[in-house]
């Protein structure tokens, strides 16, 4: 069994409200740790909001601004130019956001502020469905899934944000699990250390929303990775694909995630042997991915851009300067 390594400096506290053996508060409390006290937050409606809080009782340690429920994206990039034309560039802004208000009514902002390259750290905690509201279906649904608004099973496949986010070319995508902790803050440190957009999509599996038992959250979000229904992997620039965790081996099915969940209990065989056809290919498709050299191009480039306008990427951005695409070179927008 792989060692956690962790230590807590007191930037999550007590006393949130989140539903019992719920995963969310131990990923939310590895992301604060690992992001640290120079940094402001931006929540939108979701369990996050429920459980950061509001101010003077929130459980988080840093500022946190609750915005609207479209908004995430487009409010941090306001919160990060402002720090800029303050002469704070270095501090995070990072993002809490569900899938609701990232797959649906939030996509916008993100893709105008990925489009900018905006300078901000997007964390999704994605429990597949709007869970804070009675477990309604959301574009995060996958195929076949019981919710409250599809009560038969959701007829259409999950939305694949994160190949969308891909296309926009930022520095960084990544996926993420609070059954792989040690992964989740590594790739918390590396976003750190990017200047531009960076985007993480955690699994949250919904206990009363999926119909998982209460100890069952971790081991329910480590099954997906396993069964290659939620694979741990990477995007950098858009092109260059690395797999850090997923599927064993070809003998590995989905029967035993589906089992730990009510929401898929109504499948039959048929049904079951199309999920697993539609997994084994999107995992044969990544695994091409992650494999391909990678593509030329210019890095961080956006299309119709002339190469002087290019978008930063990791690590081509001096500490300090503008982490405004262009705006160090006279093109583009500036912060301000």
């Amino acid at each position: 069994m792989e060692n956690i390594d962790y230590e807590d400096n007191g930037f999550f506290h007590s006393g949130h409200v989140a539903c019992a053996g719920c995963s969310e508060p131990v990923a939310v409390r590895v992301i604060l740790n690992a992001i640290g006290e120079d940094a402001i937050g931006v929540v939108s409606p979701s369990c996050s909001a429920m459980i950061c809080g509001g101010f003077p009782m929130s459980t988080v340690k840093v500022p946190m601004f609750h915005t609207t429920l479209e908004s995430a994206a487009a409010s941090a990039s306001g919160v990060k130019r402002a720090l800029i034309a303050r002469k704070k560039p270095e501090t995070t802004v990072f993002c809490f956001v569900g899938d609701g208000g990232t797959y649906d009514i939030g996509l916008q902002a993100l893709s105008s502020a990925a489009e900018r390259n905006e300078d901000i750290l997007y964390i999704c905690f994605d429990n597949e469905g709007y869970m804070n509201t009675g477990g309604q279906k959301s574009s995060s649904t996958p195929l076949g899934a019981a919710t409250g608004s599809t009560p038969s099973g959701k007829t259409t496949r999950k939305k694949n944000v994160i190949e969308m986010l891909a296309a926009h070319r930022i520095p960084y995508v990544a996926t993420a699990s609070p059954s792989h902790l040690n992964d989740l803050r590594a790739k918390i440190d590396k976003a750190k250390r990017i200047r531009g957009t960076k985007v993480i999509i955690v699994l949250i599996p919904c206990l009363p929303g999926w119909g998982v038992a209460d100890d069952g959250a971790v081991r329910t979000a480590r099954k997906a990775v396993d069964a290659g229904v939620f694979p741990l992997f990477e995007i950098e620039d858009g092109v260059s694909y690395r797999i850090n965790a997923g599927r064993k081996d070809a003998s590995e099915r989905i029967e035993g995630y589906l089992e730990e969940q009510q929401r898929y209990r109504h499948l039959d065989a048929r049904q079951v042997a199309e999920l697993q056809a539609e997994i084994d290919f999107q995992w044969d498709r990544l695994r091409q991915r992650a494999a391909a050299p990678e593509r030329g191009g210019l890095t961080g480039a956006r299309a119709g851009e002339p190469p002087s306008c290019a978008g930063p990427s990791a690590g081509s951005v001096p500490a300090g300067a503008a982490a405004v695409p262009g705006a160090a070179r006279g093109c583009g927008p500036r912060p301000g």
